[in-house]
């Protein structure tokens, strides 16, 4: 699992969530060129990933992985602050399979995202 987060703060207790709570192995990048380039490295089954990003976006990001074959099928999930109903229509209409808002909370962190992805948690 990869987590793109420019927030060290976030990617830190993400990591740590889906690790330890949720025995998942994670890596983090902290934007979105890095975290292309990890998830080419790592080829992870799923991508949680930031939407407010200098630089490159969220779904400027996501949409560069579906351009690359080795990404094209591998699940995003964006994570947020936006919570209005029309900014999660819209980043649904981008590809992703869900979105994740924040702030979270940390020990329910990969029980949402297995419900997100469909996983049993």
């Amino acid at each position: 699992m990869v987590v793109v987060d420019d927030d060290p703060s976030i990617r830190e207790v993400a990591a740590l969530a889906l690790s330890a709570v949720g025995g998942h192995d994670v890596q983090t990048a902290g934007d979105g060129a890095d975290g292309v380039e990890l998830a080419l490295r790592v080829r992870p089954d799923v991508v949680l990933l930031d939407v407010m990003m200098p630089t490159l976006d969220g779904p400027t990001v996501l949409a560069w992985m579906r351009t690359i074959d080795e990404l094209r099928e591998v699940p995003v999930v964006f994570l947020t602050a936006k919570v209005g109903s029309q900014d999660i229509d819209r980043l649904d209409g981008l590809g992703a399979v869900g979105v994740i808002t924040k702030p979270f909370d940390p020990l329910g962190l990969p029980g949402r995202l297995a419900d997100v992805l469909g996983w049993s948690s």
